[in-house]
């Protein structure tokens, strides 16, 4: 009989094939993490009577979530958000960067936020908690539950995208933005926008890998500038780099460049 017929799985690896789900501070598992999105609830609008019984009590949850966002992170001190793909594997050139740049961030006296997830997130945040720093993750509920990584010091789950987001861009002096999908270029247009429209002010980003960055600036400069939807000031709102130190010194010379005090806050919400 072969060995392998007798081996028990750990309880390690039996909770990692556990379905499970964040809902809040509330952790589901199995048949209860089966379960729709709070997002989901609040945007979809097929049940239009539903409407005027749970959007007004919903307000309450959301209010919640801006209460304990602000509250935790009042405090925080200089910070930069850090973004990147959740898949980018361990040992590979964007996750040894990640990892680099918080580390130096902490050297220059940051606190790190990331979302809180794997890949360039969890690389972010142990380069910042080995380097002694403050170490931020700030999750969201999802379909595919991720759960906050290792090296989160101090983490926040929320429900709701938009509250999340402020959060990132309240308690940030600045983005550095690695190589990702739709949520980290949902991250840096909206953090691009809010810029232009001078929502923030003082507020670099940095994107990091002019390979991966390249086509699109090309794209943006050769059509959405050429059709005259954007100005060509707009193109000064990111700069892009290739090492973990330029990441660095972009978020430090953009804020020395327009204010002199990178300690200062920059955003009035």
């Amino acid at each position: 009989m072969s060995n392998h017929q007798h081996e028990i799985p750990l309880p390690s690896e039996i909770a990692a094939r556990m379905p499970s789900r964040h809902k809040g501070s509330v952790e589901l598992r199995r048949s209860q993490a089966n379960i729709p999105q709070a997002d989901q609830y609040l945007l979809d609008t097929r049940d239009k009577a539903d409407f005027t019984h749970t959007d007004p009590w919903r307000v309450l949850r959301i209010q919640s979530e801006f209460v304990e966002g602000f509250g935790t992170l009042a405090e925080l001190g200089p910070a930069v958000s850090v973004f990147g793909s959740a898949r980018t594997r361990p040992g590979t050139k964007h996750y040894d960067i990640a990892e680099q740049i918080g580390r130096r961030l902490v050297e220059n006296n940051f606190a790190v936020i990331t979302g809180g997830g794997p890949g360039s997130m969890e690389a972010a945040n142990k380069g910042a908690s080995e380097a002694g720093g403050l170490s931020v993750g700030l999750g969201i509920e999802l379909p595919f539950e991720q759960g906050l990584n290792d090296w989160v010091d101090l983490g926040i789950n929320f429900r709701y995208f938009f509250a999340r987001k402020t959060m990132f861009v309240k308690y940030a002096q600045g983005f550095i933005v690695l190589p990702g999908g739709l949520g980290t270029m949902d991250e840096l247009f909206e953090a691009m926008v809010l810029v232009q429209t001078q929502k923030v002010t003082s507020f670099p980003i940095v994107l990091v890998g002019s390979a991966f960055w390249g086509p699109l600036i090309e794209w943006v400069r050769g059509t959405l500038l050429e059709e005259g939807m954007i100005a060509e000031v707009d193109l000064d709102l990111v700069r892009v780099v290739d090492t973990a130190e330029d990441a660095v010194e972009g978020i430090l010379a953009g804020l020395l460049q327009t204010r002199g005090r990178p300690s200062e806050s920059i955003v009035d919400v």
